[in-house]
């Protein structure tokens, strides 16, 4: 499973610590040990974060996201797994999903993720379009010249060893520095951090683009059209707002993330998520 934003100016050094996209992080703390890691210095210009998983569970446990626009090389191994495959172990790269992302976890098992910067993955594979990717959930191979082995990324209890074999992994495919992919990521990063940007237009201006150049760019470069990745990052602060404040005020709410009313919110929130934002929200205090 594939979490979170990444690892971008606004978050300062290391793994970001915010739980955004996660749906109800508390209760999934409880059913699994969750860790950020951070990879090597080389690697940062493209990577959020490494995202390590381990689970022993009695009984068996629905795990649900709301996914940002990343793409994630995922490997992962399920000893309640319901194929070969699974309880042996595999590696694919997640393209960007475009609903909730729902894993059902039992027994035990370990995933140790890789999540790109919206625009990151691409000089990994440069011969492939992220749209390509969108939606899809593919074999590593397919996608990586080199795929990770998955022994070294899987057996080790040590995670300073899981680290080490990810690092290994991802130099040995010599990322060159793109600059279109590093004017994605900024771009995804303001869409992300200026709650000012409500409008495709509005983005492509400031960047001195034309829509149309933009939207090729993205599709390019983040495998989403950049409205998608605006809508997106408001449904992640809509949702936190939901589980965090029983008293949110969700016209006001609405205002703030650009949208026109508050019906308009709950219908891309229901959309998204599945249910509407007040199914989330805490109960009042005694």
């Amino acid at each position: 499973m594939a979490t979170g934003p990444g690892t971008g100016p606004e978050h300062g050094p290391g793994p970001r610590r915010d739980t955004r996209g996660i749906v109800d992080a508390p209760d999934l703390f409880t059913h699994v040990r969750f860790r950020r890691r951070e990879p090597a210095p080389a690697l940062r210009p493209y990577l959020e974060h490494y995202w390590l998983i381990d689970w022993r569970l009695d009984q068996p446990y629905a795990a649900h996201v709301v996914p940002h626009p990343s793409v994630n090389l995922v490997a992962q191994r399920y000893e309640a797994g319901e194929t070969d495959r699974e309880r042996a172990g595999y590696a694919e790269v997640a393209g960007i999903a475009l609903g909730l992302f729902t894993r059902k976890l039992a027994g035990r098992g370990r995933v140790c993720g890789v999540q790109f910067r919206p625009g990151g993955f691409r000089p990994f594979a440069p011969e492939h379009a992220l749209s390509e990717l969108t939606g899809r959930r593919v074999d590593a191979a397919e996608v990586l010249r080199t795929p990770p082995d998955l022994h070294a990324v899987l057996d080790p209890d040590d995670e300073d060893a899981r680290v080490a074999a990810l690092d290994a992994c991802l130099l040995a495919l010599e990322p060159r520095p793109d600059p279109q992919a590093a004017l994605a990521m900024e771009l995804v990063d303001r869409a992300r951090t200026d709650r000012s940007v409500r409008r495709t237009g509005q983005l492509a201006r400031d960047a001195g683009l034309s829509p149309r150049t933009l939207q090729r760019l993205f599709a390019a470069y983040v495998g989403v059209g950049p409205k998608w990745v605006i809508l997106r990052y408001r449904i992640h602060e809509a949702l936190e707002r939901a589980e965090s404040d029983p008293a949110v005020d969700w016209a006001r709410l609405a205002a703030d993330l650009g949208y026109s009313d508050q019906a308009h919110l709950v219908r891309d929130f229901t959309a998204t998520v599945g249910v509407p934002p007040t199914a989330f929200a805490p109960p009042p205090p005694p």
